[in-house]
């Protein structure tokens, strides 16, 4: 789970350059509507599906409502991490107002217990392993192989040069905004479901390893890029000289034809380096 979250946020930072810190507060939102849609008779796999459609629908309402007409006023990119924890915090206890702050579980979702490869899974972990690996995959073929995935990896490379060239940009950051969000819910409900219980802080818990585990998987500038460095739209027609100031050396360092590939496998060895230092679970 900490590995996809660490891939919605180079989606969302290589789009827009913002540094979305209510995702731990929306990673919360969707544990406690995966709960409350359990609570209501739905199996819990539903649940995860329909509050991850939920979660994704309301990061795309905060980014066109809150931080998008920000970033057209100008506003710095500290200033937008600022609105963005602010936000975390007013969500965070608005969901303790309504819900309570004590402790909710999902109940005996677990299952049995698994003994693969000298590890011990239970059969809910198993399935969320391989949701995550289906849903980076989608990801990673939604941006390398479709029309849409190269719209959107050109607006993360230069949005201005998109716009020329008849690139809603606005429209396709909406949609990274949309698709980030519901991976984001669907993290939040799996990994409610893998541990015994949860309560408000889960998200403000699990989002400094998120964001590690994107750091040593392969941050800073890569970011931009994970979303997808255009691999032939950063060059003229043609295959002349690329648009973008040239860095001595950086086309030995990073394909960027591969960049995209890479971004989930980074995000997921970053996480293991994380999981390791911390002595966690890798589920």
């Amino acid at each position: 789970m900490i590995a996809l979250g660490a891939v919605d946020f180079t989606v969302q930072f290589g789009i827009n350059s913002i540094l979305n810190i209510t995702y731990g507060s929306l990673t919360t939102l969707a544990a406690y509507l995966g709960h409350f849609l359990v609570g209501a008779h739905l199996s819990i796999w539903l649940a995860l599906a329909i509050g991850a459609v939920m979660v994704g629908l309301a990061s795309m309402v905060f980014h066109r409502v809150l931080l998008a007409p920000l970033v057209r006023r100008g506003i710095r990119p500290f200033g937008l991490i600022v609105v963005t924890v602010a936000c975390g915090i007013v969500l965070r206890y608005v969901i303790v107002a309504v819900v309570g702050p004590t402790a909710q579980s999902y109940g005996e979702q677990s299952g049995a217990t698994l003994h693969i490869l000298g590890m011990t899974f239970t059969v809910a972990q198993v399935v969320s392993i391989a949701i995550t690996a289906v849903l980076m995959l989608s990801l990673h073929l939604l941006l390398t192989r479709t029309k849409l995935g190269r719209a959107m990896r050109a607006t993360s490379a230069n949005r201005t040069l998109a716009q020329s060239c008849g690139i809603a940009t606005d429209r396709i950051s909406d949609i990274a905004w949309l698709i980030s969000g519901t991976l984001c819910g669907a993290a939040g409900v799996a990994l409610a479901i893998t541990v015994a219980t949860f309560d408000f802080t889960l998200g403000s818990v699990f989002l400094i390893p998120m964001i590690a585990a994107a750091e040593p998987g392969g941050s800073g500038p890569a970011l931009r890029r994970d979303a997808g460095r255009v691999g032939g739209g950063d060059q003229q027609p043609g295959g002349g000289r690329p648009l973008e100031p040239r860095v001595p050396g950086r086309d030995r360092l990073r394909d960027p034809d591969r960049e995209v590939a890479g971004a989930p496998a980074r995000a997921l060895r970053g996480h293991l380096v994380v999981a390791a230092a911390a002595g966690m679970s890798p589920v």
